[in-house]
């Protein structure tokens, strides 16, 4: 059960990405992630209204530290996305979503079997090649620290987001897309970059709010009724979808290493399934 949550995690993550991104080319990509960060805060107030819960101060803490690494990991990858080195900060910090929580989940105590950890070692490879764009990479010494930094934020949601237990409800869920929408607004200010919305078009972004909702929401029964550890690595294949969407809808050119990268994602897949 675990990973069929983790994978239907992964599948709305990217959709969330493929609608998101698609609406970011046509427009401009602050507005639409502040949209989508309204909308999944919305979504996840509708959760925890009609859902029974009783969390602590510490499940509310928690949910607080997932939605300062969400608006941190999105900080750092819009930053990249901006100075054209998305083909360095995309890989490393997906890589960097699925390692931190295995991190955690072993140092608490989680012992995951031989096969997962194949599966790991085929997945890590699997979504940097997935991930990795081709051609000009920008400044490769500056896009490694955007995509450390925003790896680490996408880390510590996932690595927070476990520490919730089912008896919490989805008040923490709620902190969390609170913080993150808090967490646009300021970086996109910051960065002197306009988020108000300003065009019909950006509310395509309330799509990908939705979706992204529907994919912590998976994530969090995946490490509710598993391990972190394993629900960590499954969700962090979101990027083969977006890839696959693309090269489905839009005719997008899927290139070898690329390829070579799903391989290994769906090998992944079946090593820690089969666990």
């Amino acid at each position: 059960m675990a990973v069929l949550l983790s994978l239907a995690a992964a599948l709305a993550y990217g959709l969330s990405d493929f609608v998101g991104g698609l609406a970011s080319r046509r427009t401009s990509a602050w507005p639409v992630a502040f949209v989508g960060a309204v909308a999944a805060f919305a979504g996840a107030v509708v959760l925890a209204l009609v859902t029974d819960g009783s969390p602590s101060g510490a499940d509310l803490w928690w949910g607080a530290l997932a939605g300062i690494g969400s608006g941190a990991g999105g900080a750092f990858l819009y930053r990249g996305l901006a100075a054209g080195r998305m083909g360095v900060v995309a890989p490393i910090s997906a890589v960097g979503a699925a390692l931190l929580p295995v991190c955690v989940g072993v140092a608490t105590g989680e012992r995951p079997d031989l096969l997962v950890w194949l599966g790991i070692v085929a997945a890590v490879p699997g979504i940097w090649l997935v991930s990795r764009e081709p051609g000009g990479a920008g400044n490769l010494a500056a896009g490694i620290l955007d995509g450390v930094l925003a790896g680490l934020g996408f880390g510590l949601l996932f690595a927070a987001m476990g520490q919730v237990p089912e008896s919490a409800g989805f008040a923490p869920l709620v902190v969390a897309q609170g913080v993150a929408v808090a967490a646009v607004a300021l970086t996109a200010a910051a960065l002197r970059a306009r988020w108000v919305p300003y065009a019909a078009s950006q509310a395509w972004g309330a799509a990908a709010g939705i979706l992204a909702t529907v994919a912590v929401v998976a994530f969090l029964l995946a490490t509710q009724t598993g391990m972190l550890t394993i629900a960590s690595v499954v969700t962090s294949l979101y990027p083969a979808v977006t890839i696959g969407l693309a090269a489905a809808v839009l005719r997008e050119r899927i290139h070898v290493p690329q390829a070579v990268g799903l391989l290994l994602c769906g090998l992944a897949v079946g090593l820690v399934a089969a666990a």
